[in-house]
């Protein structure tokens, strides 16, 4: 009667567990996978920072910043001098001018414009394009990690979810156990143990109850901040992980090297560094300029022969500059850019290899997984048919609550094998799809 009383205890216990953690259960607003993704590419910080990183190599990318307009300006300048002069002629005369003042006064419009750097401009306004682009690879790669992050933390609250059924369906079977464990102790067919056993199982399995609510709760929390929400929001999440891909390894392979963001990046970096080569090959061509502009000046002497001078007009020149040494700084600039290009190649190669190995073993971890989710199918429906039958042997008094209780302990670890591989499958399948950029 004291087992029924504490047993009574730790259900309300854990009734009120549930109310105090989800109190507005009924109002929660249902979460599916694909508004989970959304919200994370319109709220998660990480793509914010990433979508402003990309949003400055366009915004960098202009004929302007890479030198092939002309500037206009509006110039002007003034000065402004008190001095005492005196002057000793060879005669030994002297003269002096007390408080002598000049001034002078310059203003005017000028229009600057490079008509010819040796071609760099033009290649600057490519390598601009390119960094834009590379730009924009950069963020897909990071919006594809962010999708896989919330794709993996959206399963592992339903992996959860799907613990917590079992460990429920379990606590059931053991409330069945304790019940039959009784009434065969109160008839004298079981032995005291048997019962006592029973109790012990169903009071890990309350327990066992309780702590993966909070496992939920932690899952959710990790949920939320990928989506840039409140760790206090509440959604109701799916209970059921869907397994319907069948991968096709010659059509991932192809489309690997076509559209994995980490590839592109690095071919995109190739082009980068050629670009730069040419742009330090300009510096061995000549520079040629042109200036316009309208000025004005004025200049006051008080004791001059020309108290005042003005001009007012428009001034058109040229410039041309012939690079004929320059310490070897051209030559420098040239030889790191082909080393930064052929460093470039080895980065490429590299990371073919490493993605590629990743595939292949993404692709043998997905069959190992569907071969193991495959005969943990089979074993669970074994272990279920396994556990009822010992349950109505028991109620028979053909069995002992030690058979029972391995019955139940085989359901238990079988259940949670099978739903670790159904994740472990769900895993391996996003991993190759995030691989080939198909999320």
């Amino acid at each position: 009667m004291n087992y029924d009383k504490k047993l009574l205890m730790m259900k309300f216990v854990y009734l009120l567990f549930l109310i105090l953690i989800f109190p507005a259960a009924k109002a929660q607003e249902a979460l599916s996978l694909e508004s989970a993704v959304n919200m994370a590419l319109k709220n998660n910080f990480d793509i914010l920072v990433a979508d402003k990183s990309a949003a400055i190599s366009k915004v960098n990318n202009t004929p302007g910043n890479a030198g092939m307009l002309p500037s206009v300006a509006v110039i002007g300048s003034g000065n402004y001098s008190l001095n005492n002069r005196i002057q000793k002629n060879v005669d030994d005369s002297s003269v002096t001018s007390p408080s002598l003042s000049t001034s002078s006064v310059t203003a005017g419009a000028e229009l600057t414009w490079t008509l010819f750097d040796g071609g760099k401009m033009f290649v600057t306004k490519s390598k601009l394009s390119e960094i834009q682009a590379l730009g924009e690879i950069q963020f897909r790669d990071k919006v594809l990690q962010t999708m896989f992050s919330v794709i993996t933390a959206y399963y592992d609250v339903v992996r959860q979810k799907q613990q917590l059924i079992s460990i429920n369906e379990v606590l059931n079977y053991n409330k069945d156990r304790v019940k039959i464990s009784q009434a065969g102790y109160n008839a004298g067919s079981l032995i005291k143990t048997d019962l006592l056993q029973a109790k012990i199982d169903l009071n890990v399995t309350l327990e066992n109850l309780i702590n993966q609510q909070f496992a939920i709760i932690e899952a959710k929390k990790t949920l939320n901040q990928l989506l840039g929400q409140s760790s206090e929001s509440v959604y109701e999440i799916s209970d059921s992980i869907p397994l319907n891909y069948t991968p096709n390894k010659t059509e991932l392979i192809q489309k690997l090297n076509s559209s994995n963001t980490s590839i592109l990046s690095f071919q995109k970096q190739i082009d980068i560094a050629g670009l730069a080569i040419k742009e330090f090959k300009s510096g061995y061509l000549p520079n040629v300029g042109f200036r316009a502009g309208y000025y004005f000046s004025q200049s006051t002497n008080t004791n001059a022969s020309i108290a005042q001078s003005r001009t007012l007009g428009p001034q058109v020149g040229g410039s041309l500059v012939i690079p004929l040494f320059s310490a070897g700084e051209n030559n420098r600039k040239v030889a790191v850019a082909k080393l930064e290009s052929a460093s470039a190649e080895f980065d490429l190669q590299n990371i073919k290899l490493q993605v590629n190995t990743l595939l292949e073993n993404t692709l043998t971890d997905f069959e190992n997984q569907q071969r193991l989710f495959e005969i943990e199918s089979e074993n669970n429906e074994l272990a279920l048919e396994n556990i009822k039958i010992s349950l109505e042997r028991l109620r028979l008094g053909q069995s002992t609550s030690l058979e029972v209780h391995i019955a139940q302990e085989d359901y238990v670890q079988s259940n949670t094998r099978l739903i670790n591989f159904r994740y472990n499958l769900k895993m391996a399948e996003t991993k190759l799809k995030q691989l080939i950029s198909n999320l």
